[in-house]
């Protein structure tokens, strides 16, 4: 039933704005622009942020179990930009599930699994504060709470995008620098800082996407731009003062990615684009025995096509022993709902129709249904015997259907509270 009632929203959604221009919904609904005028010098500005969301996740199969996020989150800030380089901006991140009244007082990525004695009610709020720094074109130091989650432009077996829902914005340091041939974003998001005697781990993620532009990524200048992406991320959990922490042993992890990619310009009223990128993906377990594999690797393929007012994407992904730290659930060979089963050389193949509008300055819609095929495999699934020793049961997992589907409106917008 459910199912039903959301496929009919989404249609009847769609078939209203139809005969609108459609957009990428990464940037006008995932994602945050990265740029500041310098004609807002003494400024002091209010910005309303906020996401409106209801995703359903109809997972099939033993790598994870379904949920839906249906909520909601707002980023009310006031900025002060006292130079044309250097922008100041102070407010509060506030996110709510509807059906909800208490949440983890804690960094979290995930919802299944969290774990936290301290609560919050009504909303999970946490500070925000960001020091954006740019002293050449091209160029920006950030501080505080980054330009973080999908702005990274990682690949989903390396970064799932539904974490814009579900994690508080990244904060550490960032540093940016775009130019006509290459775009590198570096940054370290500290997720745990612990005290003398915390009980807690501290950890952390480093992390770089960078992209190198054989030329021009604009398409009214070439007909075909070629670019290589190169993504890594590090993740670290330690820490030396945490002595009355029960496990205190360093686990550290890495998942990169690198590749090629194709924009084409295609000659047709109603297929105005191509896109088309292949990556090999790496993963390794580098301290630690939290997972059963020390090392694995992927393979992942997509094309997206711009359909007049929809972009269709297919892919495809298979790994070997491949852990996805923070990526899609379905693109790793670890199940999430039980960690003692792992597939043998799993496969999936996605198909997502998306649709996304600008309505007006500052508000944008975004609706997307995908089906991911994950093919039959088989598993292992390790756990102790009666006499404590591990015993391993080999058997298989049929093919399985899942089902995601999303609506979304996104608000974004600033006035002016006095100028100095």
């Amino acid at each position: 039933m459910k199912n039903r009632f959301i496929s009919a929203l989404l249609l009847a959604v769609t078939f209203c704005l139809g005969e609108m221009h459609s957009q990428d919904i990464s940037k006008l609904v995932y994602t945050e622009d990265t740029t500041f005028s310098s004609e807002g010098v003494r400024e002091l500005r209010f910005r309303f942020r906020n996401l409106n969301f209801f995703r359903d996740n109809e997972y099939k199969g033993s790598l994870v179990k379904g949920y839906t996020l249906p909520g909601l989150w707002v980023l009310p800030t006031v900025s002060y930009q006292p130079l044309k380089t250097l922008k100041i901006e102070a407010g509060a991140y506030m996110l709510r599930y509807w059906g909800e009244s208490k949440y983890p007082n804690t960094y979290y990525a995930n919802l299944p699994g969290y774990e936290s004695g301290d609560t919050q009610s009504a909303f999970h709020a946490v500070p925000f504060f960001r020091v954006h720094y740019a002293p050449l074109p091209g160029v920006s130091l950030v501080l505080g709470n980054i330009y973080g989650r999908n702005n990274h432009g990682l690949i989903s077996p390396l970064y799932n995008k539904e974490m814009v829902m579900t994690s508080d914005p990244e904060a550490g340091v960032q540093f940016l620098w775009n130019t006509r041939h290459f775009n590198l974003d570096m940054w370290v998001n500290w997720e745990s800082f612990i005290f003398q005697g915390d009980s807690q781990q501290e950890e952390f993620t480093f992390g770089v996407s960078s992209r190198i532009k054989a030329n021009s990524p604009s398409l009214k200048d070439n007909s075909v731009h070629f670019y290589v992406p190169l993504q890594l991320l590090f993740k670290h959990q330690g820490g030396e003062i945490n002595t009355s922490a029960t496990e205190r042993g360093v686990k550290t992890w890495l998942n990169a990615a690198a590749g090629f990619g194709l924009d084409i310009k295609m000659p047709f009223r109603n297929f105005t684009k191509l896109n088309i990128e292949a990556d090999a993906a790496y993963y390794a377990q580098q301290k630690g025995s939290v997972f059963p594999f020390d090392n694995g690797y992927g393979f992942y393929g997509k094309a997206v096509a711009d359909l007049k007012s929809f972009r269709l994407h297919a892919g495809y992904w298979q790994c070997h022993d491949f852990v996805s730290l923070m990526g899609d659930p379905l693109f790793g060979a670890v199940s999430m709902s039980n960690r003692n089963l792992v597939y043998n050389n799993p496969k999936t193949a996605f198909l997502s129709l998306e649709y996304s509008h600008q309505i007006g300055k500052g508000f944008a819609l975004g609706v997307h249904a995908d089906v991911y095929n994950t093919f039959a495999a088989d598993t292992e699934c390790t756990s102790a015997g009666e006499d404590g020793n591990p015993v391993t049961v080999y058997s298989s997992v049929p093919n399985s259907i899942s089902f995601l589907a999303g609506i979304y409106l996104r608000t974004d917008f600033s006035f002016l509270i006095k100028r100095f």
